[in-house]
Formats: structure tokens, sequence, C-alpha cells
């Protein structure tokens, strides 16, 4: 892929992947997570940058299709007994990947938010990050005043939103097929 460096112009050339499996080539999914596989350094001046770019990720250990598109009008088949979700960026991306590596629901997790910044009284955007001791504990973080904020969510909020997800099958059953599923998709059911 062919790009401009943002601080001196310079025309570059990048690898990228459009597609990914991790089952066959593992050591891309640490690139990814890290977030490496996005950010490219330019050798005239140094300067590191954000290239975006689409990709299909798939793990067939967790069953997952991602697809990283800033176009909404992208098309996959439902692939049988894959979980398929459409992200706009690699932030998501990553999140995503996390959340699912954690054996956590992506809906749950919306929900989580959801709540969590009702408590808060913010407008911020949370991003899960881990889950960390005895008890599982949700990590999410979100930038604040130029510096990234870490907030820990106990365990049993989630399980009260896969609760209610239990309790409203109509909300999952409309997570089928590729669709992204944000703070945007889960308003539509809580409106």
């Amino acid at each position: 892929m062919k790009f401009s460096c943002i601080k001196c112009g310079n025309e570059l050339t990048a690898q990228i992947f459009s597609y990914i499996n991790v089952g066959q080539n593992p050591e891309l999914k640490q690139e990814v997570i890290s977030g490496n596989l996005f950010i490219k350094e330019c050798p005239h001046c140094g300067n590191r940058q954000l290239i975006k770019y689409p990709l299909v990720y798939v793990d067939s250990q967790l069953s997952l299709l991602l697809c990283l598109s800033e176009s909404p009008t992208i098309h996959i088949e439902e692939t049988a007994g894959f979980t398929c979700r459409l992200v706009s960026d690699a932030g998501s991306l990553i999140e995503k990947i996390k959340i699912f590596d954690s054996g956590l629901d992506d809906i749950a997790i919306e929900m989580c938010k959801f709540v969590t910044l009702q408590e808060l009284g913010k407008q911020v955007d949370l991003k899960f990050f881990k889950t960390e001791g005895s008890e599982g504990d949700m990590i999410f973080t979100y930038p604040e005043k130029g510096q990234m904020q870490m907030l820990s969510v106990g365990l049993n909020v989630y399980e009260d939103c896969r609760k209610i997800l239990l309790r409203n099958p109509s909300i999952s059953e409309n997570a089928k097929g590729l669709v992204k599923i944000d703070r945007d998709w889960l308003s539509t059911f809580l409106a």
C-alpha cells in the first residue's frame, strides 16, 4: 500500500494484510493486538503513523470473524457457527479480540459500558482492556485530559447484563450476520 508521511510528505510503501487467519499465522495475532500491524514508521523522518486499511481477521478456535472496514456496505456471507462483527477502526478491532479472548460476550460488554457510563455521569469512550483478579473484574480504559484512565468494573455487572440478554433474546437475534455491535447499535434496543 502506498501512503504519504503526514510529517515530511514522502511517499512510502507498506506491507499490509487484507486477511489474517490466526490459526495459519498465529504470530500476527500479537501484531494486531499491540496495534503494531497498523503503525508504520517513515524511514526519512522517523514519524510513526496509523495506517487505515480494510482487514478480515479470523480466529477459528473462537469461531470469530472480524471485518475492519470504514464502509458500512461491506457484505460477508454468514459463516456457519461463527460470530461475525464489523468494526470501523483498529482500536475497535483490538477491543473485540480482547473481549472474545476473555470468553465474554460483546453485546453484554456494550451493556456494561452503558451502565458504567450512567454511573460515571461522563460521556467518554470506554474500551474493554482485560479481566483481572480472582473475581475476574473487568478493566476498561478511556481517554481523559490527554491521559488514559483505567476503570475496574465488577464481573457482577457483566452477569446482570447477560441475564438481561437471556430475558430479551430478540437483542441477540439481531446480532446475527456481519453486524457492528457498538453503543449506537445497542441504543436501538434501549430507547
